[in-house]
């Protein structure tokens, strides 16, 4: 039996929470958000924010791409998506889309660049 202080985690698959237990169970981000989206601190703390929001934050001092924040938190892009709305509609973090990302991304160079950075995270 698990102790109360013992993590629930498994060398090979990581963490064994649910990741959306993390949004409780949301599922839509209240701001627009795509990959190539820019996120970056605000310098405000948000209220009573979970460890979860405190890793974004602690990721975002300098503009970083939505992309970037999933890959670096390990967690998926939705679930990700939904923590940094979080963080925006409590004045934590200011967003705005990358000039690529007004429309519609599907030049494959730079898709092929984002991979390419995702890959050497």
């Amino acid at each position: 039996m698990a102790g109360d202080d013992e993590v629930w985690l498994d060398d090979d698959a990581g963490p064994l929470i649910r990741p959306y237990t993390v949004n409780e169970g949301r599922t839509r981000p209240t701001v627009e958000l795509d990959l190539l989206s820019l996120v970056v601190t605000t310098g405000r703390p948000g209220p009573d924010v979970d460890p979860e929001h405190v890793k974004v934050l602690e990721l975002c001092h300098t503009p970083v791409s939505v992309a970037e924040v999933a890959a670096n938190i390990r967690l998926p892009v939705m679930v990700t998506k939904v923590l940094i709305a979080d963080l925006v509609d409590c004045g934590a973090i200011v967003t705005w889309a990358s000039s690529s990302s007004s429309s519609h991304v599907t030049d494959r160079v730079l898709l092929e660049k984002l991979l390419d950075g995702l890959q050497r995270i």
